[in-house]
């Protein structure tokens, strides 16, 4: 750990107000990285793709994410890190008015690409950054509180996108964004303190990093994980719509009790997560692939579906808790640079699993791209264990 972070975790008092701007910069990040889920169908008819094209727009944003979030500690150097990350916040205000205006396919992937780099980039530095922000002993609630806007825009971002897209267009929605991000990054600039950096963490350290078999494994459990999620969660509309048989108030609705689901696992992860995070690691991927699995067998009825989509919600949002919890435990040492390669694995896995699941979509049908999502599933269980092999000794 660096004297800069070293002294600002000593701090008596944290910096919740902080905390509070980066939740809603993640509520922005996730809300304009994932709204094409819920626009997929009336994006796709209006650029004159197929909805796995279009679905493919989330995988260029992962793409630019993982080439972002790997190189971002070196390429910021010693930077500031309050500058880097209003930086980032200016970038996806330009990705927003970008994708709101793109006139084909080509401009939407340029604008996507942008908010990729802002993705990785600010993912890779988050927890580091909320590790300087507040106490040790605070640092799992301070992670909840932060992944609050990840519940917030996945309660509400695509219910409403859903909504105001059917009666304005999608590109209404993109629009009804940017003053929000506008507002973010000028709390970013009143809220944050200075995030001097005194020792960079560069490709040296992700490599050492690498070289531990308990974090290696972690990364790839991480990466099975998020992958079986968002295999499924990219293509959820055109399941609905085509198998539970949900008009657009109905998918809405089902969207938003995924959604506010998810407050219930935020609020759950930053209670109740304390000591060993071992025996949590593989309770989102048991859980959510048992539901994608419920869904395949049960879900042409509208409140089965509704049900598995809450618990799905519910442990979407722990997910990331968990996992970072795992991660500012296991490489405390090298927060940042461990930052960097679970951004890079959590995008690269986001990014395969829309490719993989538009390609079955478009060649075979919404179930295979669902078992497929299973499958993923499955081996994230069986890699993970009882979750003590991925903890440092």
């Amino acid at each position: 750990m660096t004297a800069a972070a070293a002294h600002s975790r000593s701090e008596p008092v944290s910096a919740w107000g902080a905390v509070m701007s980066m939740a809603l910069c993640v509520a922005m990040l996730i809300a304009s990285e994932f709204m094409p889920v819920s626009l997929l169908t009336p994006m796709a008819e209006g650029l004159h793709a197929s909805e796995g094209q279009t679905g493919q727009a989330i995988s260029i944003s992962g793409l630019f994410a993982v080439a972002a979030s790997v190189v971002i500690t070196t390429a910021a150097g010693t930077m500031n890190r309050k500058s880097v990350l209003v930086a980032t916040t200016a970038l996806m205000l330009l990705s927003l008015v970008l994708v709101a205006t793109a006139p084909n396919f080509t401009v939407l992937m340029i604008g996507r690409a942008l908010l990729g780099l802002c993705i990785g980039a600010f993912w890779a530095l988050a927890t580091a950054v909320i590790m300087r922000l507040v106490r040790e002993r605070d640092v799992p609630r301070a992670l909840a509180l932060m992944y609050g806007g990840q519940a917030i825009a996945a309660a509400f971002a695509a219910p409403i996108g859903s909504y105001l897209g059917g009666i304005f267009g999608w590109r209404a929605v993109f629009w009804a964004l940017t003053p929000i991000v506008a507002a973010n990054l000028v709390w970013h600039l009143v809220a944050l303190p200075s995030l001097p950096v005194a020792e960079r963490q560069d490709l040296r350290t992700m490599l050492g990093l690498l070289k531990r078999r308990y974090f290696l494994r972690g990364l790839a459990a991480a990466m099975l994980s998020w992958g079986a999620a968002f295999s499924m969660f990219t293509y959820l509309r055109p399941f609905l719509e085509q198998v539970t048989g949900a008009d657009v108030t109905t998918l809405s609705i089902l969207l938003l009790i995924l959604g506010c689901a998810g407050f219930l696992g935020t609020w759950a992860s930053g209670r109740f997560l304390s000591g060993s995070v071992a025996p949590l690691l593989r309770l989102p991927a048991l859980f959510m692939g048992s539901c994608t699995l419920g869904l395949l067998l049960l879900g042409g009825a509208v409140i089965t579906a509704g049900l598995f989509l809450a618990i799905w919600g519910a442990m979407n949002t722990a997910m990331s808790v968990i996992w970072m919890t795992w991660m500012s435990q296991n490489a405390d040492d090298a927060p940042e640079a461990a930052g960097s390669l679970m951004v890079a694995a959590i995008q690269a896995s986001i990014l395969l699993g829309a490719v993989i699941g538009g390609l079955l979509l478009d060649g075979i049908s919404i179930a295979a791209t669902l078992i497929g999502s299973v499958v993923m599933a499955g081996f994230a269980v069986a890699l993970i264990g009882d979750g003590r092999h991925l903890l440092k000794s």
